[in-house]
Formats: C-alpha cells, structure tokens, sequence
C-alpha cells in the first residue's frame, strides 16, 4: 500500500452489535485509492457497501484498523477536525441526493462553499461554473422539483466537487436513473475524472457500471477483493 494514497483503509474491522448479537459486517479490508484512479465497490444488497463507503468517509469509525486521508489516520480525530479534514479531502454523492428543495441548483451548489469560508460572490461564481462543467449552465435558477432525476444527480454532483474534494465517493449514483441517464451520468463523471484528476470510488451492485471503472473490487462476507 502506497505511502501516499489519497485515501486507505488498513486493516478495518466493523460489526453493528455487541458480544453474541454482533453482525459483522468487515473483517480485515485492506483498500486504497492513488490519485486519478477510477475504482468500484460491489456486492449484493445488505453486503456492507454502503458501510464501507461511511467509513471511507468518515462518518463511521472502525473497530479496529486505519482510515487515512492523505497520511493523516483520522480514527483518532475528533469530529470537527474529521469535518475540516474532509471537506478538502473527499465529496460525497448518495443514491438519493439530498438537495435543498427550497434552493436553487445554483443555491445548492453554492452552499458547501460558503460554509466552507468562501465569500457569497465567490461561491456563486464556483456554483456556475460547475453546474455549466456538468450540463447544466442552463438550470441554475430551477429549484429540485423542477429537474429531472438525472439533472438532480449531476446537481448532486457539481455540489460534491465544490470543496475541490481529492476522491469523490459515490453511493448507487446511478441507482435511481434509467438505463440511458445513468450512461449519461457515468460517462460524464469518467469524463471528469480525467479532466480534473478527481479519483472516483463508485459503490454500486450493478457489474455494467463497475467494469466502467480503471478496477474493481467485490464485498463478500466481510471481506474485499479484486476480480
């Protein structure tokens, strides 16, 4: 395992439970992401995936074993400094994409930014940008109702490349997308990869998204492996 991977995993145990009621859930997983890889997680439903990506982000904390982001174990941070640490580290794209039905796709995009410090002008200014890197210079007034499910995933996505994130996690972004949006969505996201050097880990129990990918690795009774 590379010592400067963007983001590892070494060693990492999780169960949800105690004593004879816990339900292990990985057992001694070993991953790590280099800079511009492409890389998907698959498995069946209830196979952990989807515990495997919270910890790879930080939203979850190991038994046993490290979560590393740019050489920095954050299982021994605490929650401010993993919040920090993140938003210059890794995006987030779930299945369902959490947008502010309230706001607009500007609005959305804009947010992560100004939390993160940057001005209002400026985070505007990131928020068109971006919208227009991923289709949707056009859309930035429409609020979530007034988008179709594949414009509201790429809205999902502009929003997690706002922090300029080193690897972009990504829980079934295709899931809830027809066959043709969902191609639309992957190759732009492959397209931007490429472009901005963005490392992508696509979590996903569909085998045509995952051989999509530069290499693919398979949760199955705890464990991760290649095929």
């Amino acid at each position: 395992m590379s010592g400067s991977s963007l983001l590892a995993l070494q060693r990492v145990s999780f169960g949800y439970g105690d004593g004879q009621s816990r339900i292990p859930v990985l057992d001694d997983v070993n991953f790590c992401v280099e800079s511009g890889q492409r890389l998907a997680l698959v498995g069946r439903s209830g196979s952990g995936k989807s515990t495997l990506m919270n910890i790879l982000a930080g939203l979850l904390i190991p038994e046993r074993g490290s979560v590393v982001w740019q050489g920095i174990d954050i299982t021994g941070l605490n929650d401010a400094k993993r919040v920090a640490l993140r938003r210059h580290t890794i995006g987030v794209v779930y299945q369902f994409h959490h947008l502010l039905p309230e706001f607009s796709a500007e609005e959305n995009v804009a947010l992560p930014a100004i939390l993160g410090g940057q001005t209002v002008a400026a985070s505007t200014q990131l928020a068109r940008q971006l919208l227009d890197q991923v289709g949707l210079g056009h859309r930035l007034a429409h609020r979530p109702g007034e988008l179709s499910g594949g414009e509201r995933q790429r809205v999902a996505i502009a929003r997690a490349l706002a922090g300029h994130p080193k690897v972009l996690l990504m829980d079934e972004p295709t899931g809830n997308l027809d066959e043709t949006t969902a191609d639309q969505v992957l190759t732009m996201l492959l397209d931007l990869s490429e472009t901005t050097q963005t490392s992508l880990v696509i979590v996903t129990h569909d085998r045509r998204v995952a051989t999509q990918t530069d290499q693919q690795f398979e949760l199955h009774h705890g464990e991760l492996k290649p095929f």
